[in-house]
């Protein structure tokens, strides 16, 4: 059996990715994403047992990372306002950072023959958890978890992903979004 190769994984991931965006799940297949990833076709079934579960794998990977990296950039200290900011700001950043990422992210959990097959994840729980806690602790108003999340996070996507606008112009939507999520959500 061949051995696994961090740097072969990380670049079928790349390609993945950069092919899904641009042809498509049906488009993409793994002889264009091992050419893509300078490896061959075999190599790709190495670390993947099929597309499918190529994808999921990925996806879930990255669904993790975002999640992951909204959680670490708080503390369970901060003040209501700064948590919602904090929260805020970083989902912002890492959009902006990693739109290729974030791009298949959110067109995969978008397929529902896809994205169906995945199990909530643990990134996830813990968003959950952290607005439970806030609830709890009467830093934000109790209502159901899912609108809390969409308030709080599916305006930044639109605000992020706005190519007409500058990044000053973002920098300033931003900022207002925030203020207007503090307003509705935190109890005084």
């Amino acid at each position: 059996m061949r051995k696994r190769d961090d740097e072969k994984e990380k670049s079928i991931k790349e390609a993945v990715i950069k092919l899904i965006l641009e042809e498509g799940f049906h488009g993409t297949s793994i002889s264009k994403i091992a050419k893509v990833a300078g490896v061959s076709p075999a190599t790709v079934y190495i670390y993947f047992e099929n597309k499918e579960i190529m994808l999921q794998d990925i996806y879930n990977e990255y669904a993790e990372e975002i999640f992951d990296y909204l959680i670490e950039s708080i503390n369970r200290d901060m003040h209501g306002q700064q948590l919602i900011e904090i929260l805020i700001t970083s989902y912002y950043n890492y959009i902006c950072g990693n739109k290729e990422i974030f791009s298949f992210v959110e067109q995969y959990s978008h397929c529902p023959s896809l994205a169906n097959r995945c199990t909530q994840n643990r990134g996830m729980c813990k968003v959950n958890d952290l607005i439970l806690e806030m609830k709890s602790n009467q830093i934000i108003k109790n209502y159901s978890n899912d609108n809390l999340m969409a308030i709080m996070f599916y305006p930044v996507k639109s605000i992020a992903v706005d190519h007409c606008k500058s990044e000053n112009e973002k920098a300033e939507l931003l900022k207002e979004l925030i203020g207007i999520i503090q307003e509705a959500l935190l109890i005084e």
